[in-house]
């Protein structure tokens, strides 16, 4: 996604995490940020050797890692840029709103399980906030976007499961 190949496999935790300079706790670094991307290169039983972004590398408690999904096909793309996310927003509140609906439903008894099967087919969302930053799922463009402050910044693309886009659109259509 970048010029140094940097693909990042996994986030640290929400509230970070140490690192070392080697698989061994007796020789501690320094601390990496909440829910930085980083890149897997190494492991040895429970520890893995981390590469970031700015080239620099650590070893960490691998077991605490979030992995992120393999890459997509598409993510070497030039990365589009669109200067407003709140029409984005919008659509997954909606997206989130349906899915919440269709839970009070269930659990009030209102509809079966299998009813909520069938009216929650083709309802994806993802949001990930981590103060002035999010990562959001557009399934219009098939694509994660990273959003710092008002700007959206393409993360990779997705390629949605087949019929998705069909019954997710038909889903929000529904609501209006």
């Amino acid at each position: 996604m970048n010029d140094t190949g940097f693909r990042p496999t996994h986030v640290t935790p929400l509230d970070g995490m140490p690192t070392w300079d080697g698989p061994d706790p007796s020789e501690p670094s320094a601390l990496l940020d909440p829910v930085l991307p980083v890149q897997v290169v190494e492991t040895q039983g429970d520890w893995a050797r981390v590469l970031c972004a700015n080239n620099w590398s650590a070893w960490v408690d691998g077991r605490l890692l979030v992995a992120l999904p393999d890459g997509p096909p598409g993510t070497d793309r030039p990365q589009a840029r669109t200067p407003d996310p709140r029409p984005l927003l919008a659509q997954l509140e909606r997206t989130l709103t349906a899915y919440r609906q269709l839970v009070e439903q269930l659990a009030a008894g209102t509809i079966d399980l299998q009813a909520f099967r069938e009216r929650s087919v083709g309802l994806r969302v993802g949001v990930i906030v981590d103060g002035e930053s999010a990562w959001l799922l557009d399934l219009e463009h098939d694509r994660w976007w990273y959003c710092h402050d008002t700007q959206l910044q393409t993360f990779a693309t997705v390629e949605a499961p087949p019929g998705v886009h069909g019954a997710a659109a038909a889903a929000s259509e529904g609501e209006h």
